[in-house]
């Protein structure tokens, strides 16, 4: 459970913070227990809640304040004993704020906790499309003896959901070839420098989207802490026009932001990821209201 912490971000009335007074829902799921190279994302929702206390909570580029939507932070414990346990609870959890008509925002974490919640969207959604923002296509059927390993999470999507769209990756191994949809994929190296590759991403999706954030989909240069990062991913501006393109085309069902590994001697990547955040709710507040 998170605990240091009482909320994500600073806001000027506590009212907000209530649950009933919430229209969005902080969901941290501390769990790192299939990550296989750096460890320490179960410090990532800690983190990202910790760096939210130093943004401003008036959004100059899109000239809004989403706080006022009031924004909770769940103090949940889950079951984290094994990747099946933990992909039921937060499942079940997930099912419990949409079944209340909240708008649930989920924060790891390693990427098998987006397992459950992306269950649960499709189980309300049944044309619900996966938006993957990824180095790695996390496309094998199991890892590492756990069909839940973080190495496995979109596969696990496809198995549920009507398509996965996956943009930014640059990663692949072989046993993940005949999983991989052409049209669905947008690789780091194809779209580098190039901007029509959004609108055609934007057209594979279907009317339902649940967008799913591995912070490792960005390039290193802008966020080094994470558990397996690559060079040659995605840029602050681009991602954020990106994803106002779906916010403001498609119904945002969820989102999550995962994979955040703290470094003791830096805030950058906690900051980008708490920013990352808010700016999504801000986008969906704005846009997809």
């Amino acid at each position: 459970m998170i605990k240091t912490m009482p909320h994500f971000l600073d806001m000027d009335d506590e009212r907000l913070y209530e649950l009933d007074n919430a229209r969005y829902v902080i969901m941290g799921v501390p769990y790192d227990g299939t990550s296989t190279f750096v460890k320490g994302a179960d410090k990532g929702p800690q983190a990202i809640l910790d760096a939210s206390d130093s943004l401003e909570l008036y959004d100059v580029q899109y000239q809004h304040e989403a706080w006022l939507a009031g924004i909770h932070t769940d103090r949940h414990d889950y079951d984290l004993r094994t990747p099946e346990t933990m992909v039921k609870s937060v499942h079940d959890r997930m099912r419990h704020f949409m079944d209340m008509g909240k708008r649930p925002v989920l924060v790891g974490g390693e990427h098998s906790v987006s397992v459950g919640a992306i269950r649960a969207m499709a189980e309300t959604y049944p044309d619900l499309t996966v938006l993957q923002i990824d180095a790695h296509a996390d496309l094998r059927d199991s890892y590492h003896d756990s069909p839940y390993n973080h190495a496995c999470v979109m596969r696990r999507a496809q198995d549920c959901a009507a398509r996965v769209v996956q943009v930014g990756i640059r990663n692949v191994c072989t046993d993940e070839m005949h999983n991989i949809v052409p049209e669905n994929i947008f690789y780091a190296h194809l779209i580098h420098n190039q901007e029509n590759w959004m609108d055609k991403a934007v057209e594979r999706l279907t009317d339902n989207v649940y967008i799913t954030v591995d912070l490792d989909g960005f390039d290193p240069s802008i966020l080094p802490a994470t558990g397996t990062p690559l060079p040659g991913g995605l840029q602050w501006y681009p991602t954020l026009s990106f994803l106002e393109k779906v916010f403001r085309s498609k119904n945002v069902t969820g989102f999550d932001v995962v994979e955040l590994c703290p470094q003791a001697d830096s805030k950058v990547s906690d900051v980008l990821a708490a920013t990352l955040v808010y700016k999504m709710i801000t986008m969906w507040e704005k846009f997809n209201d």
